[in-house]
């Protein structure tokens, strides 16, 4: 599934006039076979064994082109560091106070809210974004007597 979703990925990019480099390659592969909400530093971190010259601020500008071509998103929560999500499906994130990591979490859009935001404002709607906090699995487990 990783493939197809790479194979589409490269495709847009050449549609757009963008060239495909070992490290774009790279940098794309890991955005799709990452669950993690990886920030640019993660994939940096990840990825400077195989590429010794790549620089973060390589992985930062590949990162803007894969977003202006609407393959990955941006998530800001709270903390200084942007998060990069390949999974462009409608779905929310579920946040970890403890430790920031952060699962995605599938529910039926609400569309329902949108409409209802719209009719009463007057606001065209764009989108929407709901955040989910709590304690994760593994930090509650730790966090346990």
């Amino acid at each position: 599934m990783v493939s197809e979703r790479l194979a589409e990925a490269v495709d847009i990019l050449k549609e757009n006039g963008v060239r495909m480099t070992p490290q774009r390659h790279a940098i794309l592969n890991f955005l799709l076979s990452s669950m993690s909400h990886p920030t640019a530093d993660e994939i940096y971190k990840a990825l400077e064994m195989t590429f010794p010259n790549m620089s973060v601020a390589t992985v930062y500008n590949n990162l803007r082109v894969f977003k202006d071509a609407g393959l990955v998103k941006e998530l800001t929560y709270g903390d200084a560091s942007s998060r990069f999500d390949a999974n462009m499906k409608d779905h929310y994130h579920i946040i970890c106070r403890h430790c920031g990591k952060i699962t995605d979490f599938d529910y039926p859009t609400l569309t329902e809210v949108e409409v209802k935001a719209a009719e009463e404002t007057g606001y065209q709607i764009e989108s929407h974004r709901m955040e989910i906090y709590g304690i994760c699995p593994s930090c509650k487990t730790k966090n346990e007597p």
